[in-house]
């Protein structure tokens, strides 16, 4: 019996020894598993840069994506703004949209009124280009008590006329009339008509005078003018 008995305590003692030495083995392998989880979460850099891509090398990107497009505004806002200023760049004697610059003579027909602007006279023209819109047309109707016109105007694109096949250039403003004479008078003056190109030398004109110098007075204006 007391045979027996050691037996079968030794067989116990055995077998907890066998279960007590297993349970840290265990335990060793779940925190190990923990720790392998963490670290496949978290990245380090280092592990970033096997993958193919850092965060500095992600912001690099982005900031110079950032620059590339500051750089291209930078190029194009002084070009537009340049030749915005090269439009309407002052220079007397240029050419403006609706063609170039001229000085020539012609003839007044007057309509009414009692200076030259309303009656017959010869006439000396010119059209004074000042920026790529504006112009001066400064005339002088030559008889007694000569009439000078100082009008500024403002030029309009050339248009084709589909039924006369002549390109024609509107314009139309306003400045001063000067009656010469023994009593020089100055008055308002409307002014408006139309250039037509003729070639790369001539320019013939047509245009309506109404000046304010003692009353209303209106004239017809005909000319043809060199080009410079």
């Amino acid at each position: 019996m007391n045979t027996t008995f050691f037996k079968c305590t030794s067989t116990l003692l055995t077998l907890g020894m066998v279960v007590i030495g297993s349970m840290p083995a265990r335990a060793e392998k779940q925190n190990s598993t923990s720790v392998n989880t963490t670290n496949y979460v978290t990245l380090t850099p280092n592990q970033l840069e096997k993958v193919g891509e850092t965060p500095d090398t992600a912001l690099t990107s982005a900031s110079g994506l950032t620059t590339e497009s500051t750089q291209l505004q930078t190029v194009q806002t002084p070009s537009n703004i340049q030749s915005e200023k090269v439009a309407q760049t002052f220079e007397p004697g240029r050419a403006t949209r609706s063609g170039s610059s001229y000085i020539g003579v012609g003839g007044n027909i007057g309509l009414s009124g009692d200076t030259r602007v309303g009656e017959g006279s010869f006439a000396v023209i010119s059209k004074i280009g000042l920026t790529q819109n504006l112009s001066a047309r400064p005339a002088a109707l030559v008889g007694d008590n000569t009439v000078f016109l100082i009008p500024l105007t403002v030029d309009f694109p050339t248009e084709n006329l589909e039924v006369t096949q002549l390109n024609v250039a509107p314009y139309v403003g306003g400045g001063i009339a000067v009656s010469t004479g023994r009593d020089s008078t100055v008055g308002a003056l409307i002014s408006g008509g139309v250039d037509v190109p003729l070639s790369p030398q001539i320019t013939a004109t047509g245009g309506v005078n109404v000046s304010f110098i003692d009353e209303t007075d209106v004239g017809i204006l005909l000319g043809v003018g060199y080009n410079f």
